[in-house]
């Protein structure tokens, strides 16, 4: 029973299952625009310009070098020494045409470098760009180290694809169409025909195994997945693991992750070696077969020496690019699984979007009406339950209520990281829902009760704030914050680091930058979401003054659990249960005697129970 309940409260992996079927032409015609980029005249010039270089080693290889060792060897076993010389340079010509082949691939490779990692850079800059469009609730419902797997694994597999489709695939059938007309032309009917059954086994034999394989692959793809989002999600919340001693039972858990993809890995890599058997039996047969014939032709007088080594030749060249075509399918297969997955994320709908011909919001006073707003954040069970509040250009409206009652719902609805179910919400009479996003919240600034901070430097999270500004600034910023005198006190001063989610600086420290960087800002429009709750009283007090400063000339919502910060409001609204339960300034409620003043009174006696066992 404790088992089944540990079971059950491990948190679900939100990644995409990994699908070994994935169809592969229409992830191929998705792939394609990556590949012959519109209006990119140099790229598609340098993709002709590889082509050309896949012709010249092919002609280069089947002509130049098979034809030049045959000769050199029909000559030597002419018996006549004077041509010594001839058959000399026919060896140097081999050796040349050998050459070529590797001078015209390795041209062929710097020429069309710039193709894929181009190709890589803008497919890897359209999903990063999606994932940002995409709404709260995707980020806040995926695992992030399961979905930077998914975009690691996508952007690799576009170049080592186009690699592969352009160079061993295509050249490996213009070769095969070279060598049976040689065939034709030389040995008639039965050599063709045996390499084309030999072919076709190969391939279908591929096929059938590297599907199998593929299957294999998927689960190891998955688990491998699986283990890393929890890797990334352990480690980003280590804190909690060492709050409740859970070191060991992570650990425990990563090892029987990485156990099962072991497993996992362990099969796939076994069945390899079925696959190169396999092919291998298939070659040498057909090589073993071709010889054979030619060899029983020159018994007969119809064939020279130099076609049994012509034929081997041949078909020693044909095998390798085909000795290859069954890591090719694989790679394929599992580059078109890999790039399937990444274009789930970029066909993932954005559930909030810009409306057509939306136009820019324009500011003029900031005045903020909330009309009969409704929101779930599931269907059926309610949040806002028709809020109606008003709030005039410049004043400052506090919401307070016990938790649950939809105060910071109210925030990330100004922001529109959600559309409403019912009502609307207008800035200066314009709803917010029929302008651009990008406007919207050009013009509202938030100081949220969790700051997290980029793993940079002081002076880039400030600066975050609005880009392009200057250091001059940045430090006008801080010193609104009142934090230029601890920034400057820093050995490193601006240049400070700040750690991963801003973990070396305090509490206040962080709420300060985060006031900075919304003073950078400089929004008409001022949410504080329970800014101060996190903190201590005399840090509290301290960052309260500060923020008062920053509301005066603002429209300012301030989101409070502590009642005690909101006393100098306008107006204060208290929410339950999703509805508006009583409205006026802090006077006027302690009169009404109703929820506000209950939980004022309750508030004061818990300050004072602290200030008492202190005091002892």
């Amino acid at each position: 029973m404790v088992q089944r309940l540990y079971s059950a409260a491990m948190p679900p992996d939100q990644i995409t299952k990994t699908r070994a079927d994935q169809p592969l032409w229409p992830t191929l015609r998705r792939f394609l625009p990556y590949l012959w980029p519109a209006g990119e005249t140099r790229l598609k010039a340098r993709i002709v310009g590889a082509m050309l270089f896949v012709l010249a080693s092919k002609l280069v290889q089947v002509f130049g070098a098979a034809y030049t060792l045959k000769y050199a060897v029909d000559r030597m076993a002419s018996g006549d020494r004077s041509l010594g010389l001839l058959v000399m340079l026919l060896v140097v010509g081999y050796a040349a045409s050998r050459f070529s082949t590797t001078l015209f691939d390795n041209l062929r490779n710097v020429t069309f470098e710039r193709v894929g990692q181009d190709a890589t850079r803008r497919l890897a800059a359209t999903v990063f760009r999606h994932l940002h469009q995409l709404s709260l609730r995707f980020h806040l419902e995926r695992r992030t180290g399961a979905v930077t797997k998914v975009v690691e694994r996508g952007t690799k597999s576009i170049d080592t694809m186009l690699y592969f489709m352009l160079f061993n695939i295509a050249p490996t059938v213009f070769e095969l169409a070279l060598v049976l007309g040689i065939f034709w032309t030389n040995f008639g009917l039965w050599l063709v025909g045996s390499t084309v059954v030999m072919v076709a086994a190969y391939i279908t034999f591929t096929r059938i195994v590297t599907d199998w394989r593929n299957a294999l692959r998927a689960r190891m793809n998955d688990l491998d997945t699986g283990a890393v989002a929890h890797a990334v999600d352990s480690l980003l919340n280590f804190e909690t693991v060492k709050y409740f001693g859970a070191e060991a039972r992570e650990g425990r858990r990563y090892e029987r992750a990485m156990e099962a993809y072991a497993d996992a890995a362990v099969k796939s890599e076994n069945s390899l070696a079925w696959l190169n058997i396999g092919q291998a039996l298939i070659t040498n047969a057909m090589l073993g077969g071709g010889m054979a014939f030619v060899a029983w032709g020159w018994s007969q007088g119809r064939f020279s020496a130099g076609d049994v080594v012509f034929v081997s030749t041949l078909l020693s060249q044909l095998f390798r690019p085909l000795d290859l075509l069954g890591m090719v399918y694989r790679t394929i297969r599992q580059g078109v699984i890999d790039m399937a997955a990444m274009f789930d994320l970029i066909d993932t709908p954005s559930e909030v979007v810009d409306v057509a011909g939306a136009k820019p919001l324009d500011v003029s006073d900031g005045h903020v009406r909330f009309e009969d707003v409704r929101f779930g954040y599931e269907d059926g069970q309610p949040i806002l339950k028709g809020i109606d509040l008003d709030i005039p250009a410049g004043h400052t409206v506090a919401v307070v209520g016990p938790s649950g009652a939809g105060k910071s719902t109210l925030a990330r609805l100004m922001y529109r990281f959600y559309d409403l179910t019912g009502g609307r919400i207008t800035i200066d009479g314009q709803d917010i829902s029929q302008v651009t996003q990008a406007s919207l919240r050009a013009a509202i600034g938030i100081v949220p009760q969790d700051t997290v901070l980029f793993n940079d430097t002081i002076g880039y999270n400030i600066a975050y704030g609005r880009e392009g500004a200057t250091h001059d600034e940045i430090v006008r910023a801080a010193r609104g914050a009142a934090i230029a005198g601890f920034i400057e006190r820093q050995p490193e001063g601006y240049e400070t680091r700040v750690g991963e989610r801003g973990l070396k600086l305090s509490g206040g420290e962080k709420q300060r930058v985060a006031i900075a960087r919304t003073l950078l800002k400089d929004p008409p429009i001022l949410i504080l979401d329970e800014a101060t709750s996190a903190l201590d009283s005399r840090t509290e007090a301290e960052i309260q003054t500060t923020l008062q400063s920053i509301e005066r000339g603002r429209t300012t919502i301030v989101i409070a659990h502590r009642l005690s910060t909101v006393v100098e409001a306008d107006e204060i609204v208290v929410l339950e249960a999703g509805a508006v339960a009583e409205r006026g300034t802090h006077a006027d409620l302690l009169r009404k005697g109703g929820l506000y003043a209950e939980m004022w009174n309750r508030q004061a006696q818990e300050r004072e129970d602290g200030e008492a066992l202190a005091a002892e």
